[in-house]
Order: C-alpha cells, then sequence, then structure tokens
C-alpha cells in the first residue's frame, strides 16, 4: 500500500515541495490551497500556484477558508493521510488537524529555527544582516513555527542576495530536505528530531508596503538592504534629486553630506548622502516607466534638459 500524503501550501515557494512529494514515490491524495484570490489589473479570481500545479498533475484540490470546522476536518480525515505537509499554506492548523495523519504534519520552512519564526522569514533575514539562512523541515505543533526540527539545509546570504535570489534558493534547498526525509520515512525510519532552543527566538512579521520608504537618515548599509530584502515585492522607494523613484538596485558606499541630497551622478549610479555613508543607486524606476539603469535614467534627464 502506497505511503499516502496531503499537501498544503500556496505560493510559488511551496510548488518545489509538491513536486519533492510527486517524485518521492508518494501518493498525494489531495492538495490544499488558499481560496481563488483576486489578481492583477482586471481582480480577476486567480487560483494559486500550488493549485495550478496540483490541477495539471491531476490532484484533487480543496480549498477551505479555514480548517476549523468539523466538516473541513471530516473531509481531510477521510483521505486517510499518513502525513501532511505543510509548505507556506498561510492558514493555521489546530490541534485537531494535526493529529489527524497517522505520522502527524511536517512544516517546510525558510529559516533556522528560532530565528525567523512567523510571515516574512526571507526578508527579515536580509534586512537584519543575517550571514547565513536556510530550510527547516519541522515536526509542526499547536504553537507558531516552534516544532522540533528533523532536518536542516544552510546557505550563505551574500551581498548580492535579493529577496527573489534567495526566495529560489530556499525553495530548491526545500524541496531538497523534504525529498531526503520522504525518502527516509517511507524507508521505515523514524526522524531523530531536535527541540528548537529557547534562546534567539525572533518573528518575522508581515512585510508591509509603508516598510519600503526610503530614510535616507539612516545608514547607507541598512538602505542597501532594504533595497535587497523588497526586491521583487514591494520595492523601495525614495525621494531622489526632487523626485519619488523606485529603487531597484544600490549599494552602501562611503560618502558623506546632507541626507537625502545627491552627492554625484554618474553612468555607475546616484550617489545619495545618508546619516552613515552613501548609498550608490544602480537600478531604478520612474513614475509609470519600467526598470532601467541609472545611466538610462541620466540619458533621460539629459534629453528632458535638467
Amino acid at each position: 500500500m502506497k505511503f499516502r500524503v496531503v499537501f498544503a501550501g500556496t505560493p510559488d515557494f511551496s510548488v518545489p515541495c509538491l513536486e519533492a512529494c510527486r517524485a518521492s514515490g508518494a501518493e498525494v491524495v489531495a492538495v490544499y490551497t488558499q481560496p481563488d484570490r483576486p489578481a492583477g489589473r482586471g481582480r480577476k479570481l486567480t487560483p494559486s500556484p500550488v493549485k495550478q500545479a496540483a490541477e495539471a498533475a491531476g490532484i484533487p484540490v480543496e480549498q477551505p477558508e479555514s480548517l476549523k470546522s468539523a466538516e473541513a476536518q471530516a473531509t481531510l480525515a477521510a483521505y486517510a493521510p499518513d502525513l501532511m505537509v505543510v509548505v507556506a499554506y498561510g492558514l493555521i492548523l489546530p490541534r485537531k488537524v494535526l493529529a489527524i495523519p497517522r505520522l502527524g504534519c511536517w512544516n517546510v520552512h525558510a529559516s533556522l529555527l528560532p530565528r525567523w519564526r512567523g510571515a516574512a522569514p526571507i526578508q527579515r533575514a536580509i534586512l537584519a544582516g543575517d550571514a547565513e539562512s536556510g530550510v527547516d523541515l519541522m515536526q509542526m505543533e499547536a504553537g507558531l513555527d516552534t516544532g522540533p526540527v528533523l532536518l536542516e539545509r544552510r546557505t550563505p546570504i551574500s551581498r548580492d542576495d535579493t529577496g527573489g535570489s534567495l526566495h529560489d534558493r530556499l525553495a530548491a534547498l526545500g524541496a531538497d530536505v523534504l525529498a531526503e526525509g520522504l525518502a527516509r520515512v517511507m524507508a521505515g525510519e523514524t526522524l531523530a528530531s531536535r527541540p528548537q532552543p529557547e534562546e534567539g527566538v525572533t518573528y518575522a512579521h508581515k512585510l508591509d508596503k509603508a516598510e519600503a520608504r526610503l530614510d535616507f537618515h539612516r545608514a547607507a548599509i541598512e538602505l542597501e538592504r532594504q533595497v535587497r530584502a523588497f526586491d521583487p515585492w514591494p520595492v523601495a522607494e525614495g525621494d531622489v534629486n526632487g523626485e519619488l523613484l523606485r529603487v531597484w538596485a544600490a549599494r552602501a558606499i562611503e560618502g558623506s553630506g546632507t541626507p537625502g541630497s545627491v552627492l554625484h551622478m554618474s553612468r555607475e549610479g546616484i550617489d545619495v548622502a545618508c546619516g552613515d555613508g552613501a548609498l550608490r543607486i544602480t537600478a531604478l524606476q520612474r513614475a509609470g516607466g519600467k526598470r532601467i539603469t541609472a545611466a538610462d535614467y541620466l540619458n533621460a534627464m539629459k534629453t528632458r534638459g535638467s
């Protein structure tokens, strides 16, 4: 009899883990994902990336608004799962749900727990200047990301990493660590668990668009991290040369002056004074425009006679 898995996930980050479940030899008997949400300019109801992947694979899809009702729990129990795998699902799993699968519920979480429990661990790690990140395969319990860790993968955070590049790397690592866990359990092994330490707990609060505004009174290195963390969303923005610009790429450099003043403009970038050092903006976007280099921005200024 095949090992039965129910998978729960919603965004792009979850899809490689769904594919790892399918490739493991387990039977993915159902996929749980968030209800379709309005998206795009037309606000058309759009299925999640996980739903699209599940439907393409012919897997039954469930989209309850909540898992708290007896009806929703009975539906899950009817799938008779050996294991439930949860990856960025977006719904809280009540205790009764955690107890339904024979082996409980696993979570693939994009941080080195207990650092960065919560909603936005990838961006928070970059904002904080962490030297490394990773993914933990965790046995779920009732608390928020508090369960014991079964397996872990680590990766350094480079100064070139953005929220997007680290997201993609951790998504691949998550699929890798999940594949290992499934292979070992399906071979009859019981994975050793490591309780999370009490010290070092930090919470990765959900991103707010208001956080994307650059305050040039802060240190340049902090603003550099802000730009990197908020690429591709919500994208940093700041008042530069009298214009509100979205800032896609920037580097902290030496320099001094009144915070917010432009120190120098060249094809290499626009240097803006900060509270400590200067920020060299190398890729930006004007209102209603597309992402361009600093060189293209200067060319456009010359054309306008600015």
